[in-house]
């Protein structure tokens, strides 16, 4: 998935499964550090809008990435957060991060924050958390870290916290978004015939090379 990679899939399978998004309408470069023909931008902002699903209305999903590219941060956010069962990479000589990745949810009444992954999202600020707390539901404690429920998964003996029929969708979403990258503009797709509608170039990047015999059935945009 290029440049959206593994972090996004994860930050964005919960919201996905439980807004139903589906596929945008519409993917916008809001801006990109670097941007070339060879690779991909050292940082870029990405809007990726999502139409009104039956009775739940219009979603925004705006993707930050690089280290000098930071989302504003809402009043009462308080410290940084880590996500406690996702295990260090181990990657640790590239320069401090100001901010680890994770999501800034904002609906009609309240703002959630989050770390990567599942990390178990809190109101903020912590006064409204403190007023909310007897109102919600208890969030059972999780019986394995991120790898391991993959690897029990494999077995049967967990549900996938990442399943296909979430990640799929949401894989196409990051390949539209890469495209955006790509191309550094802004594109309208129509979820309907798959087809994005104002750039005949980005199209036709939609078509790959064809899947080997038998392949074809998992290569389909559902």
């Amino acid at each position: 998935m290029g440049a959206l990679g593994d972090w996004g899939a994860h930050i964005l399978d919960t919201a996905h499964e439980f807004l139903e998004l589906g596929l945008p309408y519409e993917v916008n470069m809001l801006y990109a550090n670097g941007h070339n023909d060879y690779f991909f931008p050292y940082s870029s902002t990405i809007l990726f809008r999502f139409p009104a699903r039956g009775s739940m209305p219009p979603v925004d999903v705006t993707w930050y990435d690089g280290l000098d590219n930071l989302p504003p941060l809402p009043a009462g956010y308080g410290g940084d957060v880590a996500t406690a069962d996702v295990p260090a990479s181990g990657f640790n000589d590239g320069p401090a991060a100001k901010l680890r990745p994770g999501k800034i949810i904002y609906s009609k009444d309240l703002i959630f924050k989050g770390g990567s992954h599942g990390s178990t999202l809190s109101i903020i600020p912590e006064e409204k958390a403190k007023e909310m707390a007897d109102k919600l539901p208890e969030v059972p404690q999780s019986p394995s870290n991120h790898f391991e429920n993959f690897l029990l998964a494999c077995q049967g003996k967990e549900k996938t916290r990442s399943p296909f029929e979430i990640n799929g969708v949401l894989s196409q979403v990051f390949c539209l978004g890469v495209l955006a990258q790509r191309l550094n503009t802004q594109l309208f797709f129509d979820p309907r015939t798959k087809q994005i509608t104002n750039n005949a170039f980005a199209n036709a990047m939609l078509t790959g090379t064809p899947p080997r015999k038998g392949w074809d059935q998992y290569y389909k945009m559902v």
